[in-house]
């Protein structure tokens, strides 16, 4: 895998969104009530271009692209997971904290991703085989790992700053100490990797586009991320909304925690209020 291919195609597109950022955009609904720009759409286009170019062979599930059934999808042994604009929430709201997410699932599980911090040109490059990187702008190269939370000390908590995640006060009953900390988009994935933060709880439902990478950077970091049962989190599902999981460094620490105990009682039926979008 041309990892910085990867990394340039996401640069790109970043350049594009940026565009568009410095004009007066507009902003449009798409059918599941979520919003919709310019950005959106030629991000898309990019890494459309690029992936279907230098990978010709691995088809692209893209949040942008158009509708494909279950029926096509489960025959790949493997595709690319895109969300060409990851918080267009915050870009609207020119917030600062949108991403470019690029994911490569081979069977059911993410195993590389990247994900682009436009505004800040900081990237975060993992492959579960080898390892997860910051790249920053002046060319340092950051290799992150996973630790475990101080015994004692609050566990430091990633919340949505545009998306409310329902029932999360029981998920934290089982902490004896919370600090919240927030973060937009797919950027609380690599805070987690980063060592910025130590924990991330979702109970409200997501997209596979939206996690993909994201799983591939905490997997590569050294961390985990499972379902509220303890089992890997899957892709390639027959809906791709997402189920509620939980990202942090270990089993172990779920498990001693006491968080596991709590969520495995917690049932939660995903939403499929998204369509299924491939190019």
């Amino acid at each position: 895998m041309d990892l910085d291919f990867l990394v340039y195609l996401a640069r790109k597109a970043g350049e594009v969104i940026l565009q568009v950022y410095r004009t007066e955009f507009d902003v449009h609904t798409k059918e599941d009530h979520s919003p919709l720009t310019l950005a959106d759409t030629r991000s898309h286009e990019v890494i459309l271009s690029g992936l279907q170019s230098h990978y010709p062979d691995i088809p692209i599930l893209s949040e942008e692209g158009r509708e494909i059934p279950y029926e096509v999808r489960k025959q790949w042994p493997r595709f690319w997971c895109v969300d060409p604009l990851d918080g267009t929430k915050e870009f609207v709201k020119r917030g600062g904290e949108f991403t470019v997410n690029i994911a490569l699932v081979e069977g059911t599980v993410p195993v590389v991703g990247v994900i682009y911090v436009p505004l800040t040109d900081v990237v975060y490059l993992a492959d579960v085989r080898t390892g997860c990187w910051e790249l920053l702008r002046d060319g340092v190269r950051r290799l992150l790992h996973f630790q475990r939370p101080p015994a004692g000390a609050p566990v430091r908590v990633l919340l949505s700053r545009s998306h409310p995640s329902p029932h999360l006060d029981k998920v934290l009953e089982a902490l004896h100490a919370v600090e919240p900390i927030k973060r937009g988009s797919a950027l609380k994935f690599c805070a987690l990797a980063a060592g910025e933060a130590d924990f991330y709880p979702r109970t409200g439902p997501t997209s596979e586009w939206d996690t993909a990478a994201g799983q591939a950077i905490v997997t590569a970091a050294g961390g985990v991320m499972v379902d509220f049962q303890g089992k890997l989190f899957q892709y390639n599902k027959p809906s791709l909304i997402n189920g509620p999981f939980l990202a942090a460094c270990s089993m172990e620490w779920l498990q001693e925690s006491g968080i596991l105990e709590k969520t495995a009682s917690m049932a939660f039926q995903p939403r499929d209020n998204k369509p299924a979008s491939i190019t």
